[in-house]
């Protein structure tokens, strides 16, 4: 039996409905259909389909490590957890885990510069001190047989030499940012996609029209009701690639907080934050330069809605970079 039919059978066996495993996992409805028919596309890759397997496992009852030992051996993915360069993050964005070492590396940097500079003065300094003894020796010489009416040997009308043509070297221009089209769109919450809000409408923010959106849930104050620390949108680019910018159409109301995350993996603890603003409404730009395969439009302070609730709207996104 395949792994979703070993689930749905211990359910079956166990008498519980999707929506009572769904209420005792956290895990959404939907999510738990597609596993039972082995379809792990919503879960937002190999560790969330293993940990949802595993939880599912427990509740009705079944002995989870055999299932996680078959989705190793015939669906898990080489999943690129590389970890995430920063190249240039913007003015004010945290590169978590990078500060030490490029402050080490700075500082090495420095330190080789002088002793190579310290070494190439003392080369120079000593070959103009050979060139000035040398040409006062010869200047000398040339006053002395003129004094005696006689040129040097080997020397008549000295004759200017000519000037060496200046060279210059041109550094190649960088190549111009493309457009990057994210392979698709995920609703994401703190416990990562399988948590989002609103998921059906995710991909709304992608498909090229400014008259559809993704939107939160509402909430009944700016900071989540205090039921969680953020909301957002992940994009998933399909391999790594370098971001310069990203261009996000919000709704029309100022008060959001959002994050620009971006990682190699699906996990908001491994998406580092790259740029932030506060306060936008409309279209707002960040500027930022990161190497990545997913990035995160996250949502940290909700804007007021007009109700008297408070949720986020993402009308349409476009990055910018190099594949």
């Amino acid at each position: 039996m395949s792994i979703g039919a070993v689930l749905a059978d211990a359910r079956w066996r166990a008498r519980l409905t999707v929506s009572e495993v769904s209420r005792q996992t956290r895990i959404r409805e939907a999510i738990i259909w597609g596993i039972e028919k082995d379809d792990y596309s919503a879960c937002g890759g190999d560790a969330y389909a293993r940990g949802h397997i595993r939880a599912i496992a427990r509740v009705v009852g079944t002995d989870p490590d055999p299932l996680i030992q078959e989705y190793d051996a015939t669906v898990r993915t080489a999943e690129d957890i590389e970890e995430l360069v920063v190249l240039h993050p913007a003015e004010g964005a945290r590169a978590r885990g990078h500060r030490g070492r490029l402050a080490w590396t700075a500082a090495l940097a420095v330190a080789v510069l002088a002793i190579v500079g310290w070494a190439a003065f003392h080369v120079a300094s000593t070959a103009g001190h050979a060139r000035s003894a040398a040409v006062a020796a010869a200047d000398r010489s040339a006053a002395s047989h003129q004094h005696a009416g006689t040129a040097p040997a080997g020397r008549g009308t000295p004759s200017p030499s000519p000037s060496p043509s200046p060279s210059h070297s041109t550094a190649a221009p960088a190549p111009p940012a493309q457009i990057l089209t994210p392979v698709r769109a995920m609703a994401f919450g703190p416990g990562g996609p399988a948590a989002g809000d609103d998921p059906q409408h995710a991909a709304m923010a992608i498909d090229g029209s400014s008259g559809t959106a993704w939107e939160s849930d509402w909430y009944t104050t700016a900071d989540f009701g205090h039921l969680q620390s953020g909301t957002g949108l992940l994009l998933d680019m399909g391999r790594r690639v370098t971001i310069t910018d990203a261009e996000i159409t919000l709704g029309g109301s100022p008060g959001a907080d959002v994050q620009l995350r971006a990682g190699n993996v699906p996990v908001l603890a491994d998406l580092h934050e790259v740029a932030s603003t506060a306060g936008p409404g409309g279209t707002v730009r960040m500027r930022f330069t990161a190497r990545a395969k997913y990035v995160l439009i996250w949502f940290t302070q909700l804007p007021p809605d007009g109700s008297g609730t408070y949720e986020a709207s993402v009308y349409d996104v476009h990055l910018h970079g190099h594949p």
